[in-house]
C-alpha cells in the first residue's frame, strides 16, 4: 500500500529539486555572452562629471557625446559642471562616487598636472580612477581681444619685454595648460607676465573679449567661434603644424618660439571601483559615437580630433603625460603649495 510522503520528506524533496534547479539556471547565466549579462547595466540615469564650466572645451565634448549617448543606453546622460581648482573639485567628486553610474569627463590638469602643482589632493590618479577612454585631441591658441595693439607674437613679446608684469594673461586655473603655455611663452621671451587665473576657461574668455586682460592660450573649441565672430584675434596655434580647423593661423614654431607646444585633450574616467562591464559598455558606445561622421566633423570644426582610444591605451598615456608635464611644471618655475 503506497503512503503518502510525510510533510518532512516532501519538503527535503522540494528543496532537492529547487537546489538542482538553481544549478542549472546558474550555469546557463555563466555560459551566456557577456553582452547578456551586462545588459540590466545602466539601470539609472548616468551622470557625467565636467571639470569646467558650460562653453568650455570639455564641455562641448561631454554635452555632443551626452545627447547621442541617452539613446542606446536607455537612459538619461546628465552633464554635471564642476568647474574650479583646476579640477580638483571635479575630480573628487567623481572619485567618490559609489553610485556604478558616475563618470569623470576632464583633462590634463586633473589627471596628469596637479599632482605637481598641489602638495595635497582629495585623490590620486592611479589608485582611484580607471580609464575609459580618450576622447580628444585639442589645440591651443594664443589670443587676444579683438582691439589689442599685438598682431602677432612678437608684438606681444615686445611688449612684455619693455613693461615687466605690465601685461596681464588669463588661464583656466592655476597650473591649468593654459597657465603653463603662457609661462613657457614667458620663459622663452625672458619677460615677466601678470598671471589672472580663473575659475575655468569660459569666465577667462569671457574677460578676454572685454579686454579685461590682455591674452590667453586657450582650447580652439572655446576660441574658435569668438574668433570667427570677430571678437578675438588669433595670433598662434601652440604647435609644430598648423591646425586643420584653422590653417590660416601660423604656429608658435613658425613665429619663433618652438619651447611653446601645448595639445590638450580631454578623456573619461570612472572611479575605480565601478564594475569592468560598466567601463567595457561605456567605452564601446563613447568611441562608437566617436566614429560617426557628423561627430566628428562637430568636433572638427571645433578644432577636437576625436581619438577613442581601449581603457588600457588611455591609461598608458595619462602616465605618460604625468611625466610630461611634471617636467613641464618645473620649467616654468611653479612651485607646489
Amino acid at each position: 500500500m503506497n503512503h503518502p510522503l510525510h510533510p518532512v520528506r516532501r519538503a527535503l524533496r522540494a528543496r532537492r529539486k529547487f537546489t538542482a534547479l538553481s544549478m542549472v539556471m546558474l550555469a546557463g547565466l555563466a555560459s551566456m555572452p557577456l553582452a547578456a549579462q551586462t545588459a540590466v547595466w545602466p539601470t539609472q540615469p548616468i551622470r557625467l562629471i565636467v571639470s569646467q564650466s558650460a562653453g568650455g572645451s570639455i564641455d562641448i565634448a561631454a554635452r555632443l557625446l551626452a545627447q547621442r549617448l541617452a539613446e542606446p543606453l536607455g537612459v538619461n546622460v546628465v552633464v554635471d559642471n564642476r568647474p574650479g581648482a583646476n579640477g580638483l573639485i571635479a575630480g573628487e567628486a567623481g572619485a567618490r562616487a559609489t553610485d556604478g553610474h558616475t563618470f569623470l569627463m576632464t583633462s590634463p590638469s586633473a589627471l596628469a598636472i596637479n599632482q605637481h602643482v598641489y602638495k595635497k589632493l582629495p585623490y590620486e590618479v592611479q589608485r582611484d580612477f580607471a580609464a575609459v577612454t580618450q576622447t580628444t585631441s585639442i589645440a591651443f591658441m594664443l589670443a587676444v581681444p579683438v582691439a589689442s595693439p599685438y598682431r602677432t607674437t612678437a608684438d606681444l613679446v615686445a611688449a612684455a619685454r619693455a613693461r615687466p608684469d605690465a601685461v596681464k594673461y588669463a588661464s583656466a586655473g592655476i597650473g591649468n595648460q593654459s597657465h603653463l603655455a603662457a609661462e613657457l611663452l614667458a620663459g622663452a621671451a625672458g619677460a615677466r607676465m601678470l598671471h589672472v587665473p580663473y575659475k575655468g576657461e569660459a569666465p577667462a574668455i569671457t574677460d578676454l573679449v572685454g579686454g579685461q586682460v590682455d591674452f590667453i592660450f586657450g582650447t580652439m573649441p572655446a576660441l574658435l567661434a569668438q574668433v570667427r565672430a570677430g571678437k578675438l584675434r588669433a595670433l598662434a596655434v601652440a604647435q609644430p603644424n598648423r591646425a586643420a580647423a584653422a590653417p590660416d593661423i601660423p604656429t608658435t614654431h613658425e613665429q619663433g618660439v618652438s619651447q611653446v607646444d601645448v595639445t590638450g585633450w580631454t578623456g573619461i574616467v570612472a572611479p575605480i571601483a565601478m564594475s569592468p562591464a560598466a567601463i567595457s559598455r561605456m567605452h564601446a558606445e563613447v568611441t562608437r559615437i566617436l566614429q560617426i561622421a557628423d561627430v566628428r566633423e562637430t568636433l572638427a570644426k571645433a578644432g577636437a580630433e576625436p581619438v577613442g582610444s581601449s581603457p588600457a591605451q588611455f591609461a598608458a598615456f595619462i602616465r605618460s603625460e604625468t611625466l610630461k608635464w611634471g617636467d613641464a611644471v618645473r620649467r616654468a618655475g611653479i612651485v607646489p603649495e
